[in-house]
């Protein structure tokens, strides 16, 4: 069964970085596309970072460009968010997302929370 586990979510100060990490367990995990979301309280998830199963192509929500970075490593089965220069509004719950579209199916980590706050 594929699994999602992210970490490295904390409180930071603004201005400051963290860099979450999700592990995946499945063989296939090179053939995903993967993402992270967010959801602030009140807010609907969104679309943080995207990235294709092989890495070279990335997407970022307007809101987060030029200071998130996402990537990954398809021998280690690692995708990995940095996160520079943090808001306030960067302040929520971070979620891993996997898209298998061989099988049509995707997959959710339980989320790690970032608290941005002086």
């Amino acid at each position: 069964q594929v699994q999602l586990v992210e970490s490295g979510g904390g409180l930071v100060q603004p201005g400051g970085s963290l860099r979450l990490s999700c592990a995946v367990s499945s063989c296939t995990f090179s053939t995903y596309a993967m993402n992270w979301y967010r959801q602030a309280p009140g807010k609907e998830r969104e679309l943080v970072a995207a990235i294709t199963s092989t890495g070279r192509g990335t997407n970022y929500a307007d809101v987060v460009k030029g200071r998130f970075t996402i990537s990954r490593d398809n021998v280690k089965n690692m995708m990995y968010l940095q996160m520079n220069s943090l808001k306030p509004a960067d302040t929520a719950v971070y979620f891993c997302n996997a898209w298998d579209a061989y099988l049509y199916k995707d997959y959710w980590g339980q989320g790690t929370q970032v608290t941005v706050s002086s």
